[in-house]
């Protein structure tokens, strides 16, 4: 049922006296507070998400998808202008599942055996500004909510002190902050940016003492609840009402999920982080555990690399460096959540907007293009199973050959797992009713454990 209609059956149901009085009183309450935990549709497998995201395009017949005959038939013509290009690096088989991993990702190729690998993935866009919105949003022609912002619409949020959508991204990814923007859904939804360094939220600590700012607040309060008062119907006063509320929470909460002070060197040490260090993508990986322990429902870290993205156009080896950067602290990331039990309801995600073309416009070049119709993903923890492979390339890794996962199959996936139903999962906007996969999706069924 879209917010709209919602909001109307709550009231006629009010004039008619339909409900109990705790009932109908609880409705309106979810209904003027956005955060309100909701049920999900089913039981979930999973109750929070970390999307890890590779801005620019990570190759993936480089890193996950081994392709033989790409090796063998390196240079070879497919058309005028179209000529095989084999992998930079060699790839070796790993775990008990026998998975291939190119020699990129050493850290990471040890804990293949809970991943679930997705290697017919598939967008609907070759730019980056358009494909990085519909691997977030499902819609690469116009501006939507974000998956993240989908996530805490659907379900609300466990800690009402803190955001219940985290983005960690110490710059700016392709699409900006439509990244995690909530778009047409109520603001309360749209992601937290957080920037690695001394102080990831500006304007936490408060100024004033506990004992004066308490007495701002009630007197803030006070007169916040009487102007309320006269408007009982406008949602959306009440909803920013309430997100004062969740500021003041952060202020006690926040600092202290952010202090890696108390973090054992063991811990620091698995995720190659040094003590005091506020910055790199490990700090974001270990960052992202402490948020999932506190509640938080939706945490999306972006790499886009410190000087460049993983758009290789010229040069394969600038996805060394990148490549580094963010194997050692996610293969971490994963062994810390297992560790903790944090992986049993803790869904993680390994993507990029689209992959790069195993072939290139000459022999000797050196980079590789953009890819959208088929490349690599992966899916571990909650209710994935671990260890297999979904979905198969053709013996160049140039097109889907057998079950292909569209972005829309990707998020349908994963609110499965949060205990959504994709297509119950509405808002209505602009005389329609809107979800993340528009008119499309069908869950992995096949992967699911």
């Amino acid at each position: 049922m879209s917010v709209t209609s919602r909001r109307s059956w709550i009231r006629s149901l009010a004039g008619g006296s339909a409900l109990l009085p705790g009932v109908l009183s609880e409705m309106l309450a979810a209904d003027r507070d956005p955060m309100t935990p909701k049920a999900p549709h089913f039981p979930p497998r999973a109750k929070h998400v970390i999307f890890l995201y590779m801005s620019g395009g990570v190759s993936h017949v480089d890193t996950f998808d081994y392709k033989p005959k790409l090796i063998a038939d390196d240079g070879r013509q497919l058309a005028e202008t179209r000529f095989l290009v084999k992998p930079k690096w060699n790839f070796r088989q790993y775990g008990q599942s026998g998975r291939w991993v190119s020699e990129l990702f050493p850290h990471l190729a040890e804990c293949v055996d809970d991943l679930c690998i997705l290697h017919s993935l598939r967008n609907d866009h070759t730019n980056h500004y358009e494909a990085t919105l519909g691997v977030h949003t499902g819609s690469v022609t116009f501006a939507r909510p974000s998956i993240g912002s989908w996530v805490s619409y659907g379900l609300g949020t466990e800690n009402r002190n803190l955001p219940s959508f985290v983005v960690i991204a110490p710059r700016m990814p392709y699409a900006g902050d439509q990244v995690w923007s909530a778009n047409f859904l109520p603001a309360a939804h749209q992601g937290t940016r957080i920037l690695p360094g001394p102080e990831p939220i500006p304007n936490l600590r408060p100024r004033a003492s506990g004992e004066l700012q308490n007495l701002q607040l009630g007197l803030l309060d006070y007169f916040n609840r009487g102007h309320q008062a006269r408007r009982e119907t406008d949602l959306t006063l009440a909803a920013r009402i309430k997100s004062f509320e969740t500021a003041y929470g952060m202020q006690r909460e926040a600092p202290e999920a952010f202090d890696l002070t108390r973090e054992s060197s063991a811990t620091l040490k698995l995720y190659g982080l040094e003590r005091g260090s506020a910055d790199g993508f490990a700090w974001q990986c270990l960052i992202a555990r402490r948020l999932v322990e506190r509640g938080v429902r939706f945490v999306e870290l972006i790499d886009v690399g410190s000087s460049n993205n993983w758009d290789a156009h010229g040069d394969m080896q600038t996805h060394v460096p990148l490549a580094r950067n963010v194997d050692r602290p996610i293969a971490a990331l994963l062994k810390d959540l297992k560790s903790r039990g944090l992986l049993d309801d803790t869904l993680v995600v390994w993507t990029s907007e689209f992959g790069r073309t195993p072939f290139n416009s000459r022999r000797d070049a050196k980079g590789r293009e953009h890819h959208f119709a088929a490349y690599t993903s992966w899916l571990a923890g909650a209710g994935v199973k671990p260890g297999i492979v979904h979905g198969q390339t053709g013996e160049y890794g140039i097109e889907i050959a057998a079950d292909q996962v569209h972005v829309h199959d990707f998020h349908a996936t994963i609110l499965h797992l949060m205990g959504m139903d994709h297509t119950r999962l509405t808002y209505r906007h602009a005389g329609r009713d809107f979800r993340l996969t528009d008119v499309a999706g069908n869950v992995v069924r096949p992967i699911l454990s």
